[in-house]
């Protein structure tokens, strides 16, 4: 089937995208109708396409099929993650935002948007590497209830974390990043004191709450997807969760475009967009 046939059979069109949109909200409880439009129909009809649904076929799995509604979230939802993921983020995040948060008698940090962890580890190991793990805590979360079960164990494939291990050298930190794993033929492992200091949980920043008070916010490659009303609403969402003097750390495909916001964060560092909470 050529590319051309291929794309009318599976092609959705803009009334048909926020009729599913509705749906997903009623049925599930998930409201994209802030996402990107653009990116929320080409990962659409990738499903489609996936499956070869039509839309009607579409719908009906959605309403019916729960086990399929969550292969279908992890599809819309964006898990692209590798560990130490631009290691000049890091390296910003050692110079600017740890020696301050150093001073802590206890750090808590929340990873938003974790996918399946490696986010969440990468600063565990810089944690540790600055000798401060011990007395921090971080959270990870996500929408999806799939990645978070992964996030949860640590597993990865051996080959994907000898190419991290890439990033890791880039950082400067020292050592190897098979140093924090146990190797097990195929698989690695991210060691036990890691997985203390870790706590990994579905949230949904469209619709949850605030549920702790963080001195560090983490969130990559996640705004992108999101219109500029939805940005704000979880800008607000950060802002509160924030500790008076917090780091928000967005990393450098994304910065603070709001003018509210932009007066409620100061900048650190303007090239991995790191700002830092002002006022209370």
């Amino acid at each position: 089937m050529d590319d051309e046939l291929a794309l009318s059979l599976y092609n959705i069109e803009p009334d048909e995208l926020a009729e599913l949109v509705q749906l997903v909200k009623q049925v599930h409880g998930f409201d994209f109708s802030q996402y990107s439009k653009a990116s929320f129909k080409r990962r659409v009809i990738r499903v489609m396409q996936l499956k070869r649904l039509r839309f009607y076929d579409l719908k009906h799995r959605l309403i019916n099929d729960e086990a399929f509604f969550n292969e279908f979230l992890k599809e819309i939802t964006v898990n692209v993650t590798e560990m130490f993921r631009d290691p000049q983020f890091f390296k910003a995040m050692n110079e600017h935002v740890l020696p301050y948060i150093s001073s802590y008698q206890n750090i808590k940090i929340w990873s938003a948007g974790c996918s399946t962890g490696e986010e969440v580890y990468s600063l565990a190991i810089l944690l540790q590497m600055n000798n401060l793990l011990s007395k921090s805590f971080i959270y990870g979360t996500d929408v999806n209830t799939q990645v978070i079960s992964d996030a949860r164990k640590g597993i990865y494939n051996l080959r994907k974390v000898k190419q991290y291990a890439e990033n890791y050298l880039a950082t400067g930190l020292g050592g190897s990043l098979t140093d924090h794993f146990t190797l097990m033929y195929e698989a690695a492992t991210i060691q036990q004191v890691y997985k203390q200091q870790t706590l990994f949980s579905v949230h949904n920043l469209i619709s949850d709450q605030v549920f702790n008070e963080f001195q560090v916010i983490t969130c990559r490659n996640v705004f992108i997807y999101f219109e500029s009303q939805l940005q704000e609403r979880i800008l607000d969402l950060f802002y509160r969760s924030l500790c008076p003097l917090g780091f928000l750390c967005l990393g450098s495909k994304e910065a603070i475009r709001s003018d509210t916001f932009s007066k409620k964060f100061k900048v650190i560092n303007k090239k991995e967009n790191i700002y830092q909470k002002v006022g209370v």
